[in-house]
């Protein structure tokens, strides 16, 4: 397990890049996922990533697992790839940066927020 104050400074960068509230996050997984002929339990909604950054969501600092840590790191290194605000121009709407948006959504990002 990472040390506390690494595991400060990850918990503060994971909440820096996770700018959508738990509940956003529970509403978007469950409209990705809904289908016309079927839907799976709120719960189930969404990929395991997603799952899971909701769930760290929920969780106070000194509860985090180590699969906790190593998937605040994934999303942050992730987000960080996929979403640099100060070298990009404001997304078009073009179905790549559509493609995009969700992505970073599935792992509680909206690009369009401030």
């Amino acid at each position: 397990m990472a040390d506390a104050l690494e595991t400060e400074a990850l918990w503060e960068d994971f909440h820096r890049v996770v700018n959508m509230t738990s509940a956003e996050l529970a509403a978007w997984l469950r409209v990705r996922d809904a289908a016309e002929e079927t839907e799976p339990l709120p719960e189930d909604a969404g990929p395991p990533t997603g799952q899971h950054v909701l769930a760290i969501l929920q969780k106070r600092r000194t509860d985090l697992t180590d699969d906790d840590i190593r998937v605040m790191y994934e999303v942050v290194d992730t987000v960080g790839a996929l979403a640099d605000p100060e070298n990009e121009p404001e997304p078009e709407n073009t179905p790549a940066d559509t493609r995009r948006r969700h992505r970073l959504m599935t792992l509680g990002h909206d690009p369009l927020k401030p």
